[in-house]
């Protein structure tokens, strides 16, 4: 559906790209002629999905944690190095576990916050003070969650993407005058290698959902990637601020309480 040049000259960073959706936005951005970096903490499969993803274009990578500035200041380096400028930033990269808010330690709270909101405001402003405010033009991606409702089982991460909505809607307006425009994705529940981690109950429970979904399926990799694609392309040049949900409806209808339900039932 989009122009195979769409981004013939533009430089890509995708956090959490190695696997899953991260993975899926690298090979489309690839695919409609962009140059690629991917990071994230794990070398070995880091190093490997560089290798398949570049089969699909110009794809490099570095390993980083998105926590640690000092990694992040080490990752643009290695992008400037590589491609002398960055255009387009994907924050892609987080984490979290389900469990009933009564059982979250402060370890396990404080982990998923500062992966999931203090990892996107770093790699923002350190990825946008290198790049994007001097050259005058940037564009970021936050992909967050179906948080609409609340997210009953997972309110660590919950908050934490709520936290990044609303941080989308305060650098849009601050970082405007830099041209710089930044928008979030919302996706519902996604049939990809990050649904495998869950117990079987657990994943009983998400086809339960897939069922009661309006358009009766889970959303996939590439649904996601298509409306990446169009927050980072000039056809939404006047669009910043904004979260799309790419989820069939999932934030307007459904059981919000079905996982943490189906984990009740397990203690």
């Amino acid at each position: 559906m989009y122009s195979k040049d769409l981004f013939e000259g533009k430089s890509v960073l995708v956090t959490g790209g190695r696997s899953g959706i991260g993975f899926g936005i690298a090979k489309q951005f690839l695919q409609l002629g962009a140059k690629v970096f991917i990071c994230s903490r794990k070398k070995d499969p880091l190093r490997a999905a560089t290798q398949e993803l570049s089969h699909y274009g110009s794809v490099a990578s570095h390993p980083c944690d998105i926590r640690e500035v000092d990694h992040i200041t080490e990752l643009i380096s290695e992008i400037r190095n590589t491609y002398g400028q960055l255009d387009i930033l994907i924050n892609n990269a987080g984490g979290q576990f389900p469990a009933p808010a009564k059982l979250i330690s402060p370890k396990g709270w404080a982990a998923v916050i500062n992966n999931n909101l203090n990892g996107t405001f770093y790699m923002s402003q350190l990825i946008s003070n290198a790049f994007f405010i001097p050259q005058k033009h940037g564009i970021i991606v936050n992909i967050i969650a179906n948080i609409y409702r609340g997210f009953p089982g997972m309110a660590h991460t919950g908050a934490a993407r709520a936290g990044v909505e609303n941080l989308t809607k305060t650098l849009a307006q601050e970082w405007a005058t830099h041209n710089i425009r930044i928008n979030a994705i919302a996706p519902g529940t996604i049939e990809s290698s990050g649904l495998d981690q869950y117990p079987q109950a657990i994943q009983d429970q998400f086809e339960k959902g897939r069922q009661e979904n309006l358009m009766k399926r889970f959303g996939t990799v590439e649904d996601v990637a298509n409306a990446t694609m169009f927050y980072a392309s000039p056809l939404s040049s006047y669009i910043s601020g904004t979260t799309l949900y790419v989820d069939g409806c999932e934030h307007l209808s459904g059981d919000r309480m079905g996982l943490l339900n189906t984990m009740r039932s397990m203690l």
